[in-house]
Order: structure tokens, then C-alpha cells, then sequence
């Protein structure tokens, strides 16, 4: 009997915390949680998120946010020190992890039951009391410094590329700066101004902590206790302004001492996850280029037939992987975008891949896509996301997400939506929102002002190849390839150094 009371009091308990969590998603100014309770899971998956991202950076203070939040995740709290901290976690065999996006912010972190109590302890005390010692402040402040300046324009091309893109797409926008700021504005930015943009946006209302695996049932309440420490508020909602799209192909190169060609090149959507038509768009995406996916169609023909490169992939929103080839979750933005990557390729056919790259683009538009490889590409991505939360963190961040697009689930929302798509619609889909003509180029290569001049030429192309022995009609296609025309404006395409991209807010100015 006294088994059986203790355990009426216990679901009680649980059901009166739920209760109270659930009210306190009504008030806006208060943190928001989402529970996915696993009973006997001998793991706790931790997701603090906050609607605050690198699009809430002060003008001329591009880089704050992430500077901001880098000191509460790699920095001491006010009891101990980063180095102390760090030598806590180790055998914990645990770490505060942190990714910050236009529109978001996370805070990440997974321990197991027998030393949550530890662990929680120390991520507390580093998110809702942070030390912001000046020798943490330099050592970030540095660290930020010199991915700018040495690691994204010296040795990262394939990140470089989409970069620039990004710079394009969203000039003067609020997306329009890398989420580690300029190395203009990081050097201007001061030890006071992280304190005062932790005060104005770390607020209850900007959090919705995410909680995952075998935890106590208390634990929930105990939270929502100790984060009501913060001040209540919230960080007005980001109001954008329109996206500029290209007229015509706009390119931007970064002229660099490189064996390898990257390019990037896309535009901006006027739709989401949010959108019916989404669900569309996305079969069309797949099948044309599809995350290291080797069935995917710019895959088959720039690396599978002619051997040019890795992989050549398609995007009808921002992507991030997360692990092994899945999308990662928590990078949530009103405003997406089409993109297509090539991933570097030699300088030698940098010409004859972008012609093939925007033909192949051309043929998806006019012709749309079979009723044979419709079907093949609806029933993989059927399966193919039944895959994408495998882990407690995984579904975590799907769940959390879901939320602002505005579905209950939407992981199980894909389910139902693409057994009703039908092949007019997909193709319908790609009419509406695709196009050839008008792209942004992002181009990382060397003798920059060369490919800019047989691109304005239209001069022909031919591809070499290792291989003495490819097909004969892979020879023929490539004949109608290197001469496929692309309608290039001197105007229209800017060159710079590589090292001057990233030093001040926008694109370099060119002559």
C-alpha cells in the first residue's frame, strides 16, 4: 500500500509539473520548454535555444552575438575558471557545445543519468552567471579573429565559397554578414558591449529549453526555477526586409593562389518549411542534388560520368550537416534560399563544370522530372528522414523546430505530405521557383581576371580528362557543353584578393 501511494504521489507530481510547464508556454516573456521524457534511457540530451542569432548584431558590431554567447560556452563562470571548468568536464566525458545562426542560438550538451546532477551544475552556472574575464574575452576574441583572417580565405574554399554567396544574396541585410562578424567590427568590439548584449537578449522569453532522455521527473521544474533568475522580456521579433534577387548571372570571384576551383551559386526563396509548396521543391532538390547522395543527377554527371570532383549537390534551404550526412537541426530562418555547390574541382575545367552546372539547371527547368524518377526520389526521401533523428539530440532539435514552422511534428508532417504529391506538382514546383538565368556566382580560383574574360567571351571550353577512354557519348555531350552560351556582363562580375573579403562589413569594393 505504501509502494502504491508513494507512486499515485510520484504521477501526480509529474502531471502537476507538466501542467505548469505547459502554462508557462502561454506567457511570452517566460522560458518555454520542450519534453521528450524516454523513461530508462540512461542518457540526458540538453538543448537551450535562444531566439537571438548573428542577425541581431549592432551595426558595425558584426560578430557580437557569437563573441556574446562564445564566452558563456567557452569561458568561466564566476565560480570557476574555463580551465577548471574544462578539467570538471573531462572525466564527465562532457562539453557545452554552441552553434549560432542568423536567427538562432544554441546551447548543446548530453550526459549520462549517473552524473546529470554534476553536470547540470556547471551548465548552469557557465549560462546564468558568466565570469567574462578579460583573458577569456582575448583568447575568443582571437580565436574568431584568425578564422577570419587565416582559416575560412586561407584553407577552407568549399566553406569560402558559400560564404561569399551568402554575402550576395543578402547585402544589407541583416543575414548579410558571416555569423563570426568582420575582422573591422571584431576589433572594435569591447569586453563591455558582450556584457550589455547578454543583458539585453539572454531573457526568458528569447529561451525554450529542450530536455531529452531518462531525466527525474523534477527535473523540468528545477530548471524552470533556476532560469527564472534571468530577467523576464524577450528580444522583439526580426522584421526583414525583402530579399534582392540577381539580374542575370552576377558573379563575385575571390582571386587566390589555388590548383582548385570552388564554386557556390544560388538565389533567394519565397518560401519555407512553412509553405505547402515546400514539400514540392524539396523532391525536385533531391533529385538534382541531394547531400552526398551519388544517385542525385549533378552528381551522376559531373562526378560519376567525368570524374571532376567529390561531389556536386542541390539545396532549397540553408543547409548545415549534421552527423554522418543528415541536416542539422536548429538553424531555423524566415527567409531560405536555392543553392547549388561544386564542390573544388581543377582550374583547368572550372569553365566547362559551371556551363554544365547551369545547363543541367536549364533542362530541370524546362523539362521537368520524370514519372520514373519522381517516383525513385519521393519513396527515398520517405525513408531517407525516418533516419534523421536518431539520436536524443537529433529529435530533440527536430521537435524544437518543428515549432517554428509551425507543425506539431515535423518529421511525421513529411510523412503524410509527400504520399500526396503527385509528379505535376513537383514539376509544377520547379516552374514556379527555379530559374537559370538569374543566379548569383561565388567563384574561388586562380588568374581570376582570365576566367572572367573567356566567360564575357563566351569562348569555348573542352574538357580534359585523365581517362584516354571515356564513352563516346559522354565526348559527344561535352562538345554541346563547351560552347553551351552563358550570358556574362563585364559589369556584372567583381574580382578581389581572397584576403580582403571579410574585413568590413559587405563585399570588397573592386575597381
Amino acid at each position: 500500500m505504501r509502494k502504491m501511494k508513494y507512486y499515485l504521489w510520484g504521477i501526480l507530481f509529474l502531471g502537476i509539473s507538466f501542467l505548469l510547464l505547459s502554462c508557462a508556454k502561454v506567457n511570452p516573456n517566460k522560458v518555454s520548454f520542450e519534453l521528450l521524457p524516454l523513461e530508462g534511457n540512461p542518457l540526458v540530451s540538453f538543448r537551450i535555444l535562444l531566439k537571438v542569432g548573428s542577425a541581431h548584431d549592432l551595426s558595425g558590431k558584426e560578430g557580437l552575438c557569437q563573441l556574446t554567447f562564445s564566452m558563456l560556452a567557452n569561458g568561466g563562470s564566476k565560480s570557476m575558471t574555463f580551465k577548471e571548468i574544462s578539467k570538471n568536464l573531462y572525466p564527465l566525458a562532457a562539453r557545452v557545445g554552441l552553434r549560432v545562426d542568423k536567427e538562432m542560438s544554441v546551447f548543446t550538451g548530453q550526459i549520462h543519468t549517473d552524473n546529470l546532477e554534476k553536470y547540470y551544475a556547471i551548465l548552469k552556472d557557465m549560462l546564468l552567471n558568466p565570469g567574462f574575464r578579460e583573458d577569456d574575452f582575448t583568447r575568443i576574441k582571437t580565436n574568431h579573429l584568425n578564422f577570419l583572417q587565416k582559416t575560412l580565405v586561407g584553407s577552407n574554399d568549399e566553406q569560402f565559397g558559400k560564404e561569399i554567396l551568402n554575402l550576395m544574396m543578402y547585402e544589407g541585410h541583416p543575414y548579410g554578414h558571416h555569423e563570426t562578424g568582420t575582422v573591422e567590427a571584431l576589433e572594435s568590439i569591447t569586453l563591455d558591449e558582450v556584457k550589455a548584449f547578454y543583458q539585453e537578449h539572454f531573457r526568458q522569453g528569447n529561451i525554450t529549453i529542450g530536455l531529452a532522455g531518462g531525466y527525474p521527473s523534477d527535473l523540468p521544474a528545477k530548471v524552470r526555477e533556476d532560469f527564472s533568475s534571468l530577467p523576464e522580456g524577450l528580444t522583439t521579433p526580426l522584421e526583414l526586409p525583402e530579399q534582392r534577387l540577381p539580374q542575370g548571372l552576377e558573379i563575385v570571384m575571390a582571386d587566390k593562389k589555388t590548383p582548385a576551383t570552388a564554386l557556390s551559386m544560388g538565389y533567394p526563396l519565397p518560401i519555407s518549411r512553412a509553405d505547402d509548396d515546400f514539400f514540392a521543391l524539396w523532391i525536385a532538390g533531391s533529385h538534382f542534388g541531394e547531400h552526398r547522395q551519388h544517385l542525385s543527377h549533378l552528381f551522376q554527371k559531373i562526378r560519376e560520368e567525368r570524374g571532376q570532383n567529390y561531389g556536386d549537390y542541390a539545396y532549397t534551404e540553408h543547409f548545415i550537416q549534421g552527423r554522418r550526412k543528415f541536416p542539422d537541426t536548429n538553424y531555423c530562418r524566415q527567409q531560405q534560399y536555392f543553392s547549388i555547390w561544386i564542390r573544388p574541382l581543377t582550374n583547368s575545367n572550372r569553365h566547362f563544370v559551371l556551363r554544365q552546372a547551369l545547363r543541367e539547371l536549364k533542362k530541370l527547368v524546362e523539362d521537368g522530372i520524370s514519372r520514373e524518377r519522381f517516383e525513385l526520389v519521393r519513396t527515398y526521401l520517405l525513408n531517407y528522414t525516418k533516419l534523421y533523428a536518431q539520436t536524443l539530440g537529433e529529435r530533440l532539435g527536430w521537435q524544437m523546430d518543428s515549432g517554428y514552422y509551425g507543425y506539431q511534428d515535423f518529421l511525421e508532417e513529411v510523412q503524410k505530405r509527400l504520399l500526396k504529391i503527385k509528379q505535376e506538382d513537383v514539376n509544377r514546383a520547379i516552374k514556379k521557383y527555379l530559374n537559370f538565368s538569374n543566379l548569383y556566382i561565388a567563384i574561388i580560383t586562380e588568374d581570376a581576371e582570365a576566367l572572367k574574360e573567356a566567360l564575357v567571351a563566351n569562348t569555348p571550353s573542352p574538357i580534359t580528362y585523365a581517362n584516354p577512354n571515356m564513352p563516346t557519348e559522354i565526348l559527344e555531350e561535352d562538345l554541346v557543353i563547351q560552347s553551351f552560351p552563358l550570358a556574362v556582363k563585364p559589369e556584372k562580375v567583381k574580382i578581389a584578393p581572397n584576403t580582403e573579403f571579410f574585413q568590413k562589413a559587405g563585399l570588397p569594393q573592386t575597381d
